[in-house]
């Protein structure tokens, strides 16, 4: 019985340090004299010399002279990997989708082919009327209450100026309170639908945005104020623009441009999506270093064939760019933006 016991006491030893300190000790030699670069994680540094993310997860830009990455479910949070589980049918998906879309369509076809949609998004806004109706902002918030509460709870300055309106439209609370008993006490959010309701009434053709001015001390201050234009209109009621002119011709967008990855963390984009985004980076980068925009365009394009890349050396998948990599060779070729 000792016997069996000693053997199987001398096994268990034998593999705990083969598999827990001889393999993963030999693996971790190969990965740092053959691989350093990939066994640390891929990252990389910026033009500081600091570390600035890795090739591997992607990470959210938004200034116009950089590319952008997929769409992340997960908000770019490597510790929460994963996908958004929105189904087809799910209007959540299509609102997302048209956010992303909204500021960047062009029509198709035309007299305007070529041209951004957006300015006609605006003008169609700023009359009020959607199916023939009006009060645009009402029938939004009333035909998606998930999508009015997410603005509401999106930042705390929208809480707050939903929390002023509730304090000067004491009658209109206590309307909601009576239909909804259960909530004797209603929170910002709660009151998202009768605030757009109101809003809309008082503003018409306007949505609550952020406005950013400048304060005694010269300082950036924003506040909430009714806007009839800008990237909230053009994003938000896209959609509603597009039930309403179901005839008109718009270029189609890469896929990856508007949907998520599995992970929501794919640091990579298509060739296609890239030369998509071509135009806005670079015009952005030629006000920022005052050069002719054709120069630039075709340097960047350049760079985007260069480092683009694709499964076994191109021979099958679409080409590929990694989005960090890219910006850093921006930043690196036309300094920092403006």
């Amino acid at each position: 019985m000792l016997r069996h016991i000693s053997k199987s006491l001398w096994l268990l030893g034998f593999a705990v340090v083969l598999v827990c300190g001889i393999y993963p000790g030999v693996l971790w030699v190969i990965g740092q004299t053959a691989f350093p670069f990939q066994a640390n994680g891929s990252v990389v540094k910026g033009p500081d010399g600091k570390a600035v993310g890795s090739l591997l997860i992607a990470q959210p830009f938004t200034k116009d002279e950089y590319f952008q990455p997929r769409p992340s479910a997960v908000s770019y949070d490597a510790s929460s990997s994963g996908s958004s589980g929105l189904g087809a049918a799910n209007y959540a998906l299509r609102d997302r989708v048209a956010r992303v879309i909204g500021p960047i369509a062009t029509y198709a076809a035309g007299p305007k082919a070529g041209q951004l949609v957006a300015p006609d998004v605006e003008a169609w806004f700023q009359a009020d009327r959607f199916g023939g109706q009006p009060h645009i902002v009402a029938q939004w918030a009333n035909a998606h209450n998930s999508l009015a509460q997410a603005w509401v709870n999106a930042d705390p300055t929208h809480g707050a100026y939903v929390d002023a309106w509730a304090k000067q439209h004491p009658a209109d609370v206590k309307q909601w309170i009576a239909a909804n008993p259960g909530t004797p006490q209603p929170k910002a959010a709660d009151l998202a639908v009768p605030f757009f309701t109101a809003f809309s009434a008082a503003n018409p053709g306007k949505f609550p945005s952020a406005v950013t001015h400048k304060d005694a001390n010269g300082k950036d201050v924003s506040a909430i104020e009714p806007v009839n234009a800008g990237s909230d209109v053009q994003s938000i009621f896209f959609d509603m623009w597009r039930q309403d002119h179901p005839d008109v011709a718009l270029q189609n967008v890469p896929g990856d441009l508007v949907t998520a990855s599995a992970s929501g963390l794919d640091p990579d984009i298509t060739l296609a999506n890239a030369m998509f985004q071509l135009d806005r980076v670079a015009a952005a980068w030629a006000k920022d270093t005052k050069r002719d925009p054709a120069m630039v365009r075709a340097e960047i394009a350049a760079m985007l064939h260069d480092t683009s890349h694709a499964p076994l050396a191109g021979l099958v998948g679409e080409p590929m760019v990694n989005v960090l990599q890219m910006n850093l060779d921006l930043r690196r070729r036309y300094g920092a933006p403006a």
